[in-house]
């Protein structure tokens, strides 16, 4: 299951995007109130359409590790996984974008959470692109039974 390269990745997109529910994307020195920053953080949690996106992206791509047996369902799961893990980026910006006016001149300090769906972006395109390979492999050896 975790012996082909595919798994792995999907295993660290997996943990990159349900990593997000721990880490923030930015913080600021001080509390900043009636904003997303008024515990001077900002995370998945500040809105509930981030948690579904991202946890369920994660998720997605969790649960294709164990579909190994099945490839074509395992790449319509990845690329729901990218579909959502897109999505949850442009929700993330945003909403950040539309509170920004009142922070006002706060200094804001990038955390690692920020990197996290970038990275699992890169790790789930990277799966997808490994399971065609694996998949185009079969075809070839089932046509030469």
């Amino acid at each position: 299951m975790i012996q082909r390269i595919q798994s792995l990745l999907l295993l660290l997109a997996g943990v990159g995007l349900l990593g997000l529910f721990g880490l923030p994307f930015a913080a600021t020195p001080q509390p900043v109130p009636a904003t997303f920053f008024a515990n001077s953080t900002y995370e998945v949690q500040d809105n509930p359409l981030l948690m579904v996106l991202f946890g369920l992206s994660g998720l997605l791509a969790i649960a294709g590790i164990f579909l190994f047996k099945n490839r074509p369902l395992q790449m319509r799961l990845t690329i729901l996984a990218v579909i959502g893990a897109v999505l949850g980026g442009i929700v993330a910006v945003v909403f950040f974008l539309q509170q920004s006016q009142a922070l006002g001149s706060a200094a804001i300090q990038d955390q690692a959470g920020l990197f996290l769906p970038p990275a699992a972006l890169v790790f789930l395109l990277l799966a997808y692109r490994f399971i065609g390979k694996d998949e185009a492999l079969v075809k070839s050896m089932d046509r030469l039974r």
